[in-house]
């Protein structure tokens, strides 16, 4: 009875005060209350206001997981109950480094998935992506691409204006290349430039994007061997940049773009991360909150023994270029990408900005003294670091800046720049 008039009570009611309510009458009344009770835990484990889990934040996912496999098997409503339930615990496991059971319950989210797909007739299975993504980073590629090409193909029919079909795009064309499978990332990549440039025709503010994924598409052919057609892609991307800089005009891009950009600028360096065998590493071109937290915080607490490298590199560049100035202007990069990554969290933070200004500087200087000292490679590097600072500029509003970096690239390209 004290449980139902808590319910019944006009008022607000706290999370806690319907959990208790809900553990009661889920006893008397499992078919009514498991659903409810499941779901309130879910939103207990979190608080919103504070943007911070509860202390007991994976306790209270574990009952909801338990709380949605009690409700009967012939019950409407189980499996989305579940699904929903097994997604938060399974988020929780990755937060606390329980990364083997937080996978077991993305596989049972994923034949969640399947089995509803089946009954609805609808290609998309819920549960694909995410299951994708546990793999990469895994680094269990060539598997996280099968999962990833089904997704894709179910949702491409769907065209632009399909949820997350840019984003999965993205993570597929990285995923495939990682998987060592080019022509399909290739492929992928044009499709994605393709949907890019019909945005762009339509809204002046996807120009930015088109340009990125220009930019990612020219570096990515440039990698394997296709020279030729990465020219002709940079050459579009430099009439296009130099059209948006026409107007003189500082613009004030958005979360979605810069986020964009990073995605683009992570996995064109992934060949400079070179992860520890064994060691979970993010996965290919998949947006950073999207990534597993424990992931996160690896790869961002990483930047402090990266800065100790670089420093200590700096002192042996000095003296020994031949042997340490093109691993420096490698680390260097490497470093750079991760706070640009890092910025993302927080692209109104006046100090983070200055600190990836500065970094992004600090590499086109290395890159110079690397191309003066050894210019058969050191130029190339160059080229590289002034493309990654003009993509920096572009997606922090300065268009101008972005187009004299991006000429000089080219220029060292020894490619045409007007």
């Amino acid at each position: 009875m004290r449980a139902r008039n808590i319910l019944l009570a006009s008022g607000h009611r706290t999370p806690h005060e319907e959990v208790r309510a809900y553990r009661v009458l889920a006893q008397v009344s499992p078919a009514s209350y498991l659903p409810l009770l499941a779901r309130a835990l879910q939103d207990l484990s979190y608080n919103p206001i504070a943007r911070k889990p509860h202390p007991a934040a994976l306790a209270l996912c574990e009952e909801a997981v338990a709380a949605a496999r009690a409700i009967g098997p012939a019950e409407p409503g189980r499996a989305d109950v579940l699904y929903r339930a097994l997604d938060s615990c399974q988020h929780e496991l990755y937060n606390v480094g329980r990364r083997t059971e937080g996978f077991a319950m993305r596989a049972e989210m994923l034949a969640i998935g399947r089995a509803q797909a089946e009954l609805s007739g609808d290609p998309r299975v819920d549960g694909l992506s995410i299951w994708a993504a546990g793999l990469s980073e895994e680094g269990r590629y060539a598997e996280a691409a099968d999962a990833l090409t089904e997704w894709v193909a179910a949702i491409l029919p769907g065209g632009p204006g399909t949820a997350d079909l840019t984003w999965s795009l993205l993570e597929w064309i990285a995923t495939l290349d990682a998987a060592g499978r080019p022509a399909e990332a290739l492929a992928a990549f044009e499709t994605l430039v393709g949907i890019e440039a019909v945005e762009a025709a339509r809204r002046s503010d996807a120009v930015a994007c088109h340009l990125f994924s220009l930019i990612g598409y020219a570096r990515m052919l440039d990698a394997h061997g296709q020279g030729e057609r990465a020219t002709a892609v940079r050459q579009e991307a430099l009439a296009s940049l130099t059209e948006l800089a026409a107007t003189h005009e500082r613009r004030t891009w958005y979360g979605r773009l810069i986020t964009y950009w990073t995605v683009l600028l992570s996995f064109s360096g992934a060949d400079s991360e070179r992860p520890l065998p064994g060691e979970p590493r993010p996965p290919s071109g998949r947006p950073l909150m999207r990534w597993s937290s424990d992931v996160r915080r690896r790869y961002f607490d990483s930047r402090i023994a990266l800065r100790e490298q670089v420093d200590a590199l700096a002192s042996g560049a000095a003296e020994e270029p031949d042997r340490h100035l093109a691993e420096l202007v490698r680390l260097h990069r490497v470093l750079t990408v991760r706070s640009a990554v890092h910025w993302v969290r927080d692209y109104y933070n006046p100090l983070l900005k200055e600190q990836v200004t500065s970094l992004f500087d600090e590499g086109v200087v290395l890159a110079r003294r690397l191309s003066e000292h050894h210019p058969a490679d050191g130029t190339r590097a160059l080229a590289e670091v002034l493309v990654d600072r003009s993509t920096f500029h572009l997606a922090e509003g300065d268009v101008v800046a972005a187009l004299d970096d991006f000429r000089e690239a080219l220029s060292h390209l020894g490619e045409a720049t007007d």
